[in-house]
């Protein structure tokens, strides 16, 4: 089974918790994104999802508001030599799409995402050709 580190993203978008939540948004969509680490210097603080920004439209509140204000703080994390199949499950469990990925100490590598994990479950198990 393959390892989280082997299929995360290490390209990371990553904001602070004060930037604007439009300017977040706006920087998801640009990179294409569902997630992003939210981070106070090198340290994670938190993770913004599209969930999150959903819930800060319905509520009527997405200008003038910045991203601390929604992000999800202490988030779940993963280290990189975690199994996909234990990625796949917290996710599950926790009913959530993204892990951001650390190392020992904590400091961010990267962010697994549940798309990365279909892709290595369908590699593993579509016949060659097929």
């Amino acid at each position: 089974m393959a390892t989280v580190g082997e299929v995360m993203s290490t390209t990371l978008l990553a904001v602070e918790p004060t930037m604007g939540l439009v300017e977040a948004a706006q920087q998801m969509q640009g990179r294409n994104v569902g997630a992003v680490l939210v981070l106070s210097g090198d340290r994670l603080a938190g993770i913004l999802t599209e969930r999150d920004v959903l819930r800060a439209v319905a509520a009527g509140r997405v200008e003038g508001t910045d991203v601390g204000a929604w992000m999800t703080r202490g988030p779940e994390t993963i280290g990189p030599s975690d199994s996909t199949g234990h990625a796949a499950s917290v996710m599950i469990h926790g009913g959530f799409r993204h892990l951001p990925v650390v190392d020992d100490g904590g400091t961010p590598l990267g962010i697994v995402s549940i798309r990365d994990l279909v892709r290595v479950t369908l590699d593993d198990q579509t016949p060659r050709g097929a």
